[in-house]
């Protein structure tokens, strides 16, 4: 009796020893690394509902000087149980500041003309917790002490300070170090989310040298994907949305090859031609009204439209990127998000839209679809959604860059629809779903904000988008 007795005393003892090590402790939480960063005197910030915030900067290199600005909003409720999301925007060289934060989907949007910021009751930190980042350096108050660095920007680069962000982000809010992580983002993130996700997929598989990011997908809006069949489809766009006319389209196709990574100059009139005939519109929605407090056209001729200045306007209110620029440019404001840095007692001259970057910037990968095929098959949660007014990176550029991945089919392709109205289109394959949004254009948040929450929930939480009235 007394050895059964030891036994089961001992049997005991080593249960509770072997089941211990299967548990980690919480992360340790030091309030003092973020709290520094905690915004809280925004100028005109609304006073309800209550918004948890934090804005600063993120070394990502030590040696070249180069830090990465961020503004971080937790969710509206429960933010322990809500993932974290990252928005990237594109350009290169635009702000995910100025874009998606500031009049999109962050809390906080921009009045007209500067004044102050209006509640976002459309906002995507109702489903996670919100990450904005600045990058690549040069980009709005992101920096570099090196300024030949701003010579050599190319897709890799920018992938791994981002990836070097994270890293260091999470180590300063470690409570969201075993959140599930998704990244969003849409324009030329096109490029930067895959090759981001490809890093953090290949490197997770190397705990003992890089740390762990709960990667689970990614969704990527109107994105830039492969410049063949994205050219294809912007020239067709127009074409067939009457901007441009029989004449110009046939002309472009007799003397374009998008299959070259450098185009003749027969080639880039043609294509001049075809962005001169968008001057008096906007590229980006076809069909809203042109923004006017600029007389200056983003469309000239004799340029290579490769390494123009992308203007993002678009949406109800087309001026928007005016308005972020007053807002962010003001003293008070930033002093406020700048707070806690190096440069809270200099003026930072902040732009939406950096134009010397997408002059410079480096565009050595031709196209992405390898990356999706790799991490499709490594079991990432996908999904490209278009809205189909964009003349930018149309819906059918992007859809033969789909069908090039050549996906078995889930189920065809449907309307999806929103307050009893066809909110678009959806088709799902093997591995990704593609969504468009009826009438909205680059910035689907934008245009329609209440169809982007729905589509953002249904990506977060597997939740179908209604394909009935």
């Amino acid at each position: 009796m007394s050895v059964s007795l030891s036994l089961l005393k001992f049997l005991c003892f080593f249960l509770v020893t072997i089941t211990s090590s299967f548990f980690t402790k919480p992360p340790q939480i030091n309030a003092e690394t973020y709290e520094s960063d905690r915004i809280t005197d925004l100028p005109e910030q609304p006073s309800t509902p209550s918004i948890s915030h934090f804005s600063g900067y993120i070394n990502v290199n030590e040696d070249h000087g180069r830090a990465l600005f961020y503004w971080f909003f937790e969710a509206q409720s429960q933010p322990s149980n809500k993932p974290l999301l990252l928005w990237l925007n594109g350009g290169p060289g635009c702000s995910s500041i100025g874009y998606g934060a500031a009049v999109e989907i962050g809390p906080l949007l921009v009045d007209k003309n500067g004044e102050g910021l209006l509640f976002n009751p459309y906002s995507w930190n109702q489903e996670a917790n919100l990450l904005f980042v600045e990058s690549p350096v040069g980009v709005g108050f992101s920096y570099t002490n090196t300024s030949s660095d701003l010579t050599i920007l190319e897709d890799h680069f920018v992938a791994e300070d981002t990836y070097n962000f994270l890293v260091n982000w999470l180590q300063k809010f470690p409570q969201y170090n075993s959140k599930d992580f998704f990244i969003a983002g849409e324009s030329y993130a096109g490029h930067y989310i895959p090759q981001l996700a490809e890093l953090i997929f290949d490197r997770n598989k190397d705990r003992n040298t890089y740390s762990f990011i709960n990667l689970k997908g990614f969704i990527v809006g109107n994105p830039e994907t492969e410049n063949y069949y994205d050219s294809k489809g912007l020239l067709e766009f127009a074409w067939s949305h009457a901007v441009i006319s029989d004449d110009q389209y046939e002309k472009a196709k007799q003397v374009c090859d998008f299959k070259q990574s450098q185009w003749s100059p027969e080639c880039n009139q043609a294509m001049n031609e075809l962005y001169n005939d968008y001057s008096e519109i906007d590229i980006y929605n076809i069909y809203a009204p042109a923004c006017r407090l600029n007389t200056t056209s983003s469309v000239t001729s004799n340029v290579d439209y490769r390494f123009k200045r992308m203007r993002i306007f678009g949406g109800y209110d087309p001026c928007y990127s005016s308005y972020a620029e007053e807002y962010f440019n003001r003293v008070d404001v930033q002093s406020s998000l700048l707070s806690n840095t190096k440069t809270e007692n200099s003026h930072i001259t902040w732009k939406v839209c950096n134009a010397s970057i997408l002059r410079t910037y480096n565009f050595s990968v031709f196209s992405v679809l390898p990356i999706y095929t790799k991490l499709i098959n490594g079991g990432l949660k996908i999904w490209i959604y278009s809205g189909d007014a964009d003349g930018r990176i149309p819906v059918m550029g992007t859809r033969y860059c789909i069908e090039a991945l050549e996906l078995p089919l889930k189920s065809t392709w449907r309307p999806w629809y929103h307050n009893n109205q066809v909110g678009g289109r959806i088709v799902e394959y093997e591995g990704l779903t593609y969504v468009t949004v009826r009438g909205a254009g680059h910035l689907v948040p934008l245009n329609k904000p209440t169809e982007a929450l729905s589509l953002i929930h249904s990506f977060l939480t597997g939740e179908h988008l209604p394909t009935t009235r």
